[in-house]
């Protein structure tokens, strides 16, 4: 609620003390221990899973990381650290479904854009995703998809494959990868592969 006459709030006030600004993101206020807080948090599938626990974005972004791995070996640290960041916008902007991305338009796209480029700018990757790269990191996320959506949405193999189509490889931990974590657990495991990828680029 803001006071008539001034501008609506566009920022998030994070737990780290930052400010990010939706409308304008900085780099300067991304920080790494947010996101994963954030993406531990947020629902895949609006949160109709099963099992007591969630599965998470953070827990997507880690089983779309490792699918890329097995897609293409030998990927370059920054590549995989992309993968793993690919949905890092929703820490922030929450994980909303294709169905309701496609009514709500062309906007969703343009802020999310924007937050996952400041995010690339702040851990020294490209704002934008190559092209080639892109288009691979889509083919893990429908992957992903299809593996959550039989093993944890009540979807059966047929109507998975239709949307999303059948994945070609799967990493050997992909069972341990689709087991839901209570919120600490996977915002851990994310920051634990988050500072593996960033530690082996200093190396």
């Amino acid at each position: 609620m803001t006071r008539r006459g001034e501008p609506p709030r566009a920022w998030q006030r994070m737990l780290s003390g930052r400010r990010l600004d939706l409308l304008d993101p900085s780099p300067l206020d991304v920080e790494i221990e947010d996101i994963a807080h954030g993406l531990a948090r947020v629902a895949r599938w609006n949160g109709q899973t099963r099992g007591p626990d969630i599965f998470s974005v953070a827990q997507h972004s880690l089983l779309v990381e490792a699918l890329v791995c097995a897609m293409e070996p030998g990927m370059p640290r920054a590549s995989r650290l992309m993968a793993l960041l690919h949905d890092a916008p929703e820490y922030v902007i929450g994980d909303i479904i294709s169905p309701f991305k496609a009514a709500v338009g062309a906007t969703y796209k343009t802020v999310e854009n924007r937050i996952l480029a400041a995010i690339h700018l702040r851990y020294c990757l490209p704002a934008n995703t190559p092209a080639p790269l892109a288009k691979l990191i889509k083919r893990a996320d429908h992957a992903a998809a299809y593996l959550e959506a039989t093993r944890l949405a009540g979807f059966s193999e047929t109507e998975a494959e239709k949307f999303f189509g059948r994945p070609e490889n799967t990493p050997r931990n992909s069972d341990a990868l689709l087991a839901p974590m209570p919120p600490r657990a996977a915002q851990a495991a994310f920051l634990l592969r988050f500072r593996e990828l960033e530690t082996a680029g200093a190396e």
